[in-house]
């Protein structure tokens, strides 16, 4: 009984092991790579045969003319317009030289639109949420920032941004 398993099991294995060793037939030997152009004619012709058999049994050859007409129309058009990036997820965060413009446009704030936060800047973003009711922490959230965008749209000139140049000093 011994031998008869492992009889059994020697021709398993080699029927296993064996099956893999021959050579396989490659289908499509004399095919050549396709470009996207002839791939996507190829794709274009396909849709309209398709389209072509389905509208066959319909009684009428405008119908089928029209048909194929818009098939070949619609696949081959590219969009000429470039698509813009989305835009990043998550609330709008305003710069700081945008706040300052907005909280100046208020009246809230008297200081150099500089675009640099300081305690001028954290006083009246504070005394802006203090008088409209919002909690006040001195921080620009999403909602400071839809009660104070209002004020940001009625800039006449956006105000330019003042760099100072520090000058290095040889000792």
């Amino acid at each position: 009984m011994k031998t008869f398993v492992w009889a059994v099991a020697a021709v398993a294995a080699v029927a296993v092991f064996g099956a893999g060793c021959e050579k396989k037939q490659v289908v499509g030997d004399e095919q050549e790579p396709m470009s996207m152009a002839a791939l996507s004619t190829l794709a274009n012709e396909t849709a309209a045969a398709k389209t072509q058999s389905a509208t066959s049994q319909v009684s009428g050859a405008s119908v089928v003319n029209a048909t194929q007409a818009s098939v070949t129309t619609a696949a081959t058009i590219k969009p000429e317009v470039p698509l813009e990036p989305l835009p990043p997820s998550g609330p709008y965060k305003p710069t700081v030289q945008e706040v300052q413009n907005a909280l100046k446009n208020a009246g809230l704030y008297a200081g150099e639109v500089d675009g640099k936060s300081g305690a001028k800047t954290k006083a009246a973003i504070e005394a802006f949420q203090k008088a409209n009711n919002l909690k006040v922490d001195g921080k620009v959230g999403p909602q400071t920032w839809a009660a104070l965008s209002a004020y940001a749209a009625s800039a006449s000139a956006e105000t330019p941004v003042v760099v100072e140049k520090k000058s290095k000093k040889k000792h």
